[in-house]
């Protein structure tokens, strides 16, 4: 079962020249966990994409395109946040609670460091 990602619409992740690109490593695991978890049978990717799309229209609504800071992943990984908690499979609780715990890691705690 593989993830039928959108190449055009709301839906659909950013690409460069046909590939998809991420501006953060963050951004890729994100992207790498929903499409796992789907793989996996945890929920449908339809389901998926219309949290995601509900995300963007409601980003899209509340800002009218003014200068507000835009992140596809950061719509991605909320939709995610939505589908997981909307089936009970995480709580909004453990995903706020778990946010916080990484939030106070120091910078560069998963990079490695050159010598």
């Amino acid at each position: 079962m593989t993830a039928p990602l959108d190449t055009e619409g709301p839906a659909a992740p950013p690409r460069s020249n046909g590939e998809l690109v991420f501006a953060e490593p963050w951004e890729s695991r994100a992207f790498g966990m929903a499409v796992a978890l789907h793989e996996a049978g945890a929920f449908s990717w339809p389901r998926f994409q219309a949290a995601l799309i509900t995300r963007i229209a409601v980003w899209e609504a509340e800002h009218d395109h003014d200068d507000a800071p835009w992140n596809y992943y950061q719509h991605w990984l909320g939709a995610l946040e939505d589908v997981l908690a909307g089936q009970g499979t995480v709580s909004p609780d453990e995903v706020t609670a778990r946010a916080r715990a990484l939030d106070r890691r120091p910078p560069g705690h998963d990079h490695p460091h050159p010598h």
